[in-house]
């Protein structure tokens, strides 16, 4: 009788080891949706982690995977802080069913109060010089929350995604680990991270969205030192065109409405890198705000440029 109830112990540790995911809670209109409730790490604060199948996953397919920032936006309006969402397993499935993307899953990386930190570009802050780093960190938002609320810890974030993260879903999910079916997409800050990580780890990641990337780094205003790093950074850093893919856009509303002369100098900087159509593209979305609405309605243009079937 020991025996029995010893094997029946074993095999649920096995079936739940098999396993370390939930169903979430969060509704999807299309798809399965599963978390990593805060899923562990040796770099930075563990936090939620979203993982997004689409209707007919099987484990006969190697499919592609899409790593996304500021994962609790992405599936579910009711549940976001704001009430929009990007409505991701809608764009996906629509692109699937026509047949415009690869067979794809995604990755919603949750963000936290240290987002600011953890997607702020790390080595381009630290090419500011040190007094010009601590006048950056004491400017406020408002009168009550600080854009930083820690030091620039990015580096941990990105180690966070592809030392633990793209380990567990490479293992527990039938992926094509290789770069050229690995990519990244975010917005805004995570614009910049996304960029970020592909020039830190252009041997992991193929291909990277950045929409309405937020060039200022902090808030908007004269004689901002930051965009001047994050040029520096990308002349000395920008990987192979020939094996990479970069996509860029802004809006003309809101936020995005700054956006545009500093894009323009990173387009002068991608042609300068040998990049073309093919491996790059910028395009502009007039009266499209910073918001997730219209990330929304054009957030199948990015997912086509890097998933494509061509």
């Amino acid at each position: 009788m020991k025996k029995v109830i010893l094997l029946v112990i074993v095999m649920v540790s096995i079936s739940c080891a098999e396993k370390p995911y939930q169903k979430a809670e969060h509704q999807v209109a299309h798809g399965q949706l599963f978390v990593v409730e805060n899923f562990p790490s040796n770099y930075i604060t563990p936090r939620n982690v979203f993982i997004w199948l689409p209707d007919d996953y099987n484990e006969k397919t190697n499919y592609n995977v899409l790593y996304m920032h500021d994962g609790q936006m992405l599936f579910d309006a009711t549940k976001t802080w704001n009430k929009q969402e990007w409505g991701v397993d809608e764009v996906m499935t629509g692109l699937l069913k026509e047949q415009k993307i690869k067979p794809t899953i995604v990755v919603g990386i949750w963000n936290t109060d240290n987002r600011h930190a953890e997607y702020f570009p790390q080595k381009a802050f630290e090419m500011l010089p040190k007094e010009e780093q601590d006048r950056i960190y004491q400017i406020q938002r408002d009168e009550e929350t600080k854009l930083f609320n820690a030091a620039v810890v990015s580096d941990n974030y990105l180690s966070y995604i592809v030392q633990e993260i793209k380990p567990f879903i490479d293992k527990y999910f039938s992926t094509n680990p290789d770069k050229e079916a690995t990519f990244m997409a975010g917005s805004s800050m995570g614009g910049l991270i996304s960029w970020y990580a592909l020039c830190e780890y252009p041997h992991i990641f193929g291909g990277a969205a950045c929409m309405s990337t937020h060039w200022p780094g902090i808030m908007p205003g004269k004689n901002n030192p930051v965009p001047e790093v994050f040029y520096k950074y990308l002349r000395e850093n920008l990987p192979e065109p020939s094996a990479h893919k970069i996509y860029f856009d802004y809006g003309t509303e809101t936020l995005d409405a700054y956006y545009e002369p500093y894009q323009k100098v990173v387009d002068s900087i991608m042609q300068q890198k040998g990049f073309t159509a093919k491996q790059w593209q910028t395009l502009k979305f007039q009266g499209h705000k910073h918001d997730e609405i219209s990330w929304h309605k054009r957030l199948d243009k990015p997912l086509a440029f890097l998933l494509g079937i061509h």
